[in-house]
């Protein structure tokens, strides 16, 4: 061949080459390789992103090269825009998105105020605060996401998804959740007793329903009450005590005109376990209830509870710190895995890991026209024993006291038309006060006309019952060492399922496949042992940085009692230029700390462009190396 057919081919070759590149950048076709999918969208993603109305704008601001940003944030960052994009390219159009970066003192930053957006504190000391959050418009409608958490990224698809849902429905009110609850899930005020003798305070309430209330408006209904609150798309029924009549025939009176119902009863609480070692230390008093059942419902919907058994499985049993540093093995305590869910159940069918603590188990009977099904079961090594026996003990020899071995069913989904728990029809009044009274006593009242009573389902009802209620509290959901540092990291599943539940039975369907992906950030150890080597350099003089530091807090702390006419605080001299010599050394160390990540930041690109140059030329180069030796085999041939 000659030279200048030679160069031809060449020319034709890459721009061929630039030609496959061009296209296969604008065509709809994406693989996503990832361990976790993270990058696929699921199908209640793909179904809110084809019910959008009238376009939707992004707007995704990230201070992305602020000088001191972590690895971890930059990644997460990288994710949040990829994410978006798919969201763009899935929506037919209906999305515009615009990545933002806003630098300080500029109209962007402005921009991001304004939208209620919250600025991050930077980890490097002195440089302005950065932004990382989204913004979402829709018309005049406006909803944001003021600042991502990292420790949300699993919940990343949701959170976007959701806020997608949020700005076309911003003008709708939220769905009310009526919660019937006689546990402090949303936080106690201690009685003046208990602050007197033990200087309670507020506790605050469980993260469960800061998670419920972001979607829904909960009302609280009293133990007490005759009768729900009007208007209610779902009720939650959490440990109930001390029920009235009237509240559980109101109770079965929603189930059956076709709203959903969440039963979570409970043979052990262990905040009332606790409650009860508190009150007979204090009083002697009787210890509170620690279990709850609603017999009437339950024996009229076909679901038979074990009130007074906890499950124990040997196969899911729980190690469990001690105050000393030791482990305990629970058995009553049980950790449930994949294997465990039952996953052609929707609303828990990516879960993957919860932690329930001494349990009770169900037995499904269900009634012609009802379909039970099991959401949770034991493995087939499960037993149960009296819950009596473990009031007074931590449940780590109940291993050998389990009987009837065989699975159990922890939670269950119930659809269909059900009968009522009230054939007679509703509780009868108590007499009232006034009712010896003469009729011209009594004050006249606009007649209410009663609402007719259902003796079945007029439509179609949902009722999912689970026999424990630990497993809303934050400390088995949350890492307590995180907690500790404020940091909220889920170790399992059971927040997922709180929310995918009420989400299932309030009628979102679309928000549930979205929850469950993996991480995206995957260590690179190399990078890791960078910048630990880094930190070692700096670590030795921000030590005695903060040492110098408190010491000279000391020393003025020292001469306030020193006051000059006026109240002003007299240094001398000498405390002056030592306080100057500080501020001096201060701003030096400062100095040396931001060169030393500056130079690990460089060295981390540096890193990162040699992988992508590795990257980039690995493929041309083996083709050209296939091409030589084709070449050579050709002529030997």
């Amino acid at each position: 061949m000659k030279s200048g057919h030679k160069a031809f081919a060449a020319a034709l070759l890459l721009a061929g080459l630039l030609l496959v590149n061009y296209l296969a950048a604008r065509l709809p076709l994406r693989l996503d390789a990832t361990a976790g999918q993270i990058y696929t969208l699921t199908p209640g993603t793909k179904s809110i992103l084809a019910g959008i109305g009238e376009p939707i704008t992004l707007d995704f601001y990230f201070t992305r090269d602020a000088e001191g940003m972590p690895v971890q944030f930059v990644n997460f960052g990288d994710q949040i825009r990829e994410m978006l994009r798919q969201y763009a390219r899935a929506s037919g159009g209906k999305l515009t998105l615009n990545i933002i970066n806003p630098q300080p003192d500029t109209p962007e930053e402005e921009a991001a105020s304004k939208a209620g957006l919250t600025p991050v504190n930077n980890t490097e000391s002195g440089a302005p605060p950065v932004y990382f959050g989204l913004v979402a418009t829709q018309a005049d409608q406006r909803q944001a996401i003021a600042s991502f958490n990292l420790q949300r990224e699993q919940l990343l698809e949701y959170d976007l998804s959701l806020l997608v849902h949020s700005v076309q429905h911003s003008q709708d009110a939220k769905k009310k959740l009526g919660l019937i609850t006689s546990l402090p899930l949303q936080g106690t005020q201690p009685d003046q007793l208990m602050m007197m003798f033990q200087q309670q305070r507020p506790q605050p309430g469980q993260y469960v329903t800061t998670e419920w209330g972001r979607s829904y408006a909960i009302q609280t209904v009293a133990a007490d009450a005759d009768k729900l609150p009007e208007g209610l798309d779902a009720l939650a029924v959490i440990h109930p005590q001390n029920l009235t009549p009237k509240l559980q025939f109101a109770i079965d009176q929603f189930l059956l005109s076709g709203k959903p119902v969440l039963l979570a009863l409970d043979p052990s609480s262990q905040y009332f376990k606790r409650q009860s070692s508190q009150q007979m230390m204090m009083m002697g008093g009787p210890p509170p209830g620690v279990s709850s059942d609603l017999p009437v419902l339950l024996k009229a919907y076909g679901i038979g509870y074990h009130a007074d058994s906890v499950v124990g499985d040997l196969n899911r049993a729980t190690k469990v710190g001690g105050a000393r540093g030791g482990v305990s093995t629970l058995p009553t305590w049980l950790s449930l895995d994949a294997d465990d869910v039952n996953h052609e159940a929707a609303a828990i069918a990516h879960l993957k890991s919860f932690l329930l603590v001494e349990t009770g188990s169900l037995d499904l009977h269900p009634l012609p026209g009802v379909t039970a099904t099991p959401l949770l079961q034991t493995t087939d090594q499960a037993g149960e024993i009296p819950s009596a026996l473990l009031q007074m003990s931590s449940g780590e020899d109940a291993a050998g006291k389990l009987t009837a071995p065989g699975k159990r069913t922890i939670a269950a989904l119930l659809r269909g038309k059900f009968v009522t728990a009230f054939p007679e029809g509703a509780p009868k009044e108590d007499k009232p006060a006034d009712a010896d009274k003469k009729p011209e006593e009594k004050k006249d009242a606009p007649a209410t006309p009663a609402a007719p009573e259902l003796k079945e389902s007029s439509a179609p009802a949902t009722l999912v019952v689970i026999a424990d209620t630990d497993w809303l509290f934050d400390d088995f959901i949350f890492s307590r060492d995180a907690m500790q540092f404020g940091v909220l990291s889920p170790m399992n599943d059971n927040l997922d399922l709180a929310s995918n539940l009420v989400d299932f039975l309030a009628g979102t369907p679309d928000l549930l496949s979205i929850r469950g992906k993996g991480p995206s950030y995957r260590p690179f150890k190399v990078v890791q042992q960078m910048e630990a080597d880094a930190r070692k350099k700096f670590e030795a003089r921000l030590a005695e940085l903060d040492s110098r530091l408190e010491e000279v807090r000391q020393k003025i702390s020292g001469m306030t009692a020193k006051r000059a006419e006026g109240g002003r605080l007299v240094l001398s001299p000498e405390m002056q230029a030592e306080i100057e010599k500080f501020r001096q050394d201060e701003a030096a160390l400062r100095r040396q700390q931001r060169e030393i990540k500056r130079t690990l930041r460089e060295d981390i690109d540096a890193l990162g462009r040699r992988l992508l140059w590795a990257n980039l030329l690995a493929t041309p180069l083996l083709v050209g190396a296939f091409g030589l030796w084709f070449q050579q085999r050709r002529r030997q041939a």
